[in-house]
């Protein structure tokens, strides 16, 4: 079940997104007067099939939500897959954390991945766990976005790097889509732990070293993180064009690989000769 604090952000969840909708985009016909954004909350809890005053305490976050029932408010704010699964989450409705999340844990399986993203030599490949904290990647990653070894451990996620890490932005011209792609993904990450230490400690990281993006973790929307196209332009290299993919281990499907596969013949001929360069100053 929801906790007051997950309760809430579900609350503040579902009200963002039913103030986006508008009577036509439900089948409603519009009235001359508004004097709130959206929908009504009656609206939802008629189409839902729920009473207002139990929708009104849902958005309050004071009340908890089966699953079924989410199914039918997500069905009338039109969510999409992912952000039905986020509101699942809040409720309490997710897949289960595996118990063993200590470093221990984290440290086989990294052990596990590493020699895969070893065998990508021309593309940068990492490993995050549900923090997106890195727990391992290759020579290819470390020569084209800076050795993660370089970042304090507090800092070394990936959430960290996209919004602050100077070489990262450099290196990576239009880096903002990228970025709050990553962003809206690591909230629906990790929404199931809001109150763990460490999903904490990421957001006080980043309001205290990225306050100029403070507006990006007020936002109430979340996404997968998908494949896409991305230039980048490492220093004497010229400009080179990686596809993102990501794929989940099988021995912890709550951690997340990334990877960058270079787009053309050109582009991995660019990228194998970057990996084998012999790390710089601060790399």
């Amino acid at each position: 079940m929801s906790t007051p604090a997950t309760g809430q952000e579900l609350g503040a969840f579902l009200r963002a997104h039913r103030e986006l909708l508008q009577p036509a985009d439900v089948g409603l016909a519009a009235t001359a007067r508004r004097r709130t954004p959206g929908l009504r909350r009656e609206e939802v809890a008629s189409l839902s099939g729920v009473g207002l005053a139990w929708y009104t305490w849902l958005e309050q976050g004071r009340v908890s939500a089966s699953r079924q029932v989410l199914e039918a408010v997500g069905r009338a704010l039109r969510l999409d897959a992912a952000g039905l699964r986020h509101a699942m989450r809040l409720a309490g409705h997710h897949e289960p954390v595996p118990v063993d999340t200590d470093r221990t844990a984290a440290g086989r399986l990294a052990a596990t991945v590493r020699p895969v993203l070893d065998s990508w030599p021309a593309s940068p490949a990492v490993l995050v766990d549900r923090h997106f904290d890195l727990l391992a990647w290759n020579a290819a990653w470390a020569a084209l976005w800076g050795a993660p070894e370089a970042v304090p451990a507090d800092r070394r996620n990936l959430m960290w790097l996209m919004a602050v890490d100077r070489r990262l932005r450099s290196v990576l011209p239009d880096w903002e889509p990228l970025a709050m792609n990553v962003f809206r993904h690591f909230r629906a990450q990790a929404s199931p732990a809001l109150a763990d230490p460490r999903t904490d400690q990421v957001y006080r990281r980043l309001e205290a070293d990225a306050p100029e993006l403070r507006h990006w973790w007020g936002c109430h929307s979340v996404a997968e993180l998908t494949a896409r196209t991305v230039l980048v332009e490492p220093p004497g290299v010229g400009p080179v064009r990686l596809t993102l993919s990501s794929f989940h281990p099988v021995d912890d499907p709550s951690a997340l690989v990334l990877l960058f596969t270079p787009a053309t013949a050109a582009d991995t001929v660019r990228m194998t000769g970057l990996a084998a360069r012999p790390p710089g100053p601060g790399a």
